[in-house]
């Protein structure tokens, strides 16, 4: 069994996922790491308002040892070394095995607002079952990378990120360009008035019971 299934989304937060990707939908290169090519200063500015906005940063344990959280923003960073959430430091550790997203969340950032999701693509995954409400995809156009980690896990050809939100039930509500000499655009994907996202699903079939 799915381990999102044990997951909703509960009333008052919104999960909003953040990545700049590659024109060939990597996230980052064969070390883990997200390249020099994918580094925006647009994108940055952009990306950081938006975790300013957020009761919480939901990220993976590498992409929290790589940024520091020197904004000392609440953090749950997901990992299998604990069995369900524990302190750490400037952060929360969460192993979504161990304890469901709305008990994490209660502990964590109570009272509703934003989740913003920025990765990697272990939790991007996640989200992506669970369902998100707003995608923001920046896209380096002109950078092919060609190896390392795509944004969703199964992406290559015949299957792009493009393809997994719109299979998610999103659609693009706006596109702009972040950067036009660097080739640096944005496309946010949200999900549309009346349609329920997966988790939601599963917080109305369980109150039917």
């Amino acid at each position: 069994m799915s381990v999102a299934l044990n997951h909703v989304v509960p009333d008052g937060y919104a999960v909003h996922g953040h990545a700049i990707v590659s024109a060939d939908d990597f996230i980052a290169g064969p070390d883990g790491l997200t390249p020099p090519e994918l580094r925006n200063e647009a994108d940055w500015e952009r990306f950081q308002a938006a975790l300013d906005a957020a009761v919480v940063t939901v990220l993976g344990r590498i992409g929290h040892e790589a940024n520091p959280n020197q904004r000392r923003r609440r953090r749950l960073v997901l990992t299998s070394r604990v069995a369900a959430l524990e302190p750490g430091e400037h952060c929360h550790f969460w192993n979504p095995a161990g304890l469901p997203l709305a008990a994490a969340l209660a502990a964590v950032a109570p009272g509703g607002g934003i989740i913003a999701v920025p990765g990697g693509q272990p939790v991007f995954d996640l989200f992506l079952a669970i369902g998100y409400d707003a995608f923001h995809l920046a896209r380096a156009e002109t950078v092919r990378l060609g190896a390392g980690t795509r944004l969703f896990s199964g992406l290559g050809p015949g299957l792009t990120a493009v393809d997994r939100l719109a299979g998610a039930g999103l659609s693009v509500a706006a596109t702009q360009t972040l950067d036009s000499a660097a080739g640096v655009t944005l496309t946010v994907w949200r999900r549309p008035p009346g349609i329920t996202a997966p988790g939601r699903d599963r917080v109305q079939a369980a109150g039917r019971r």
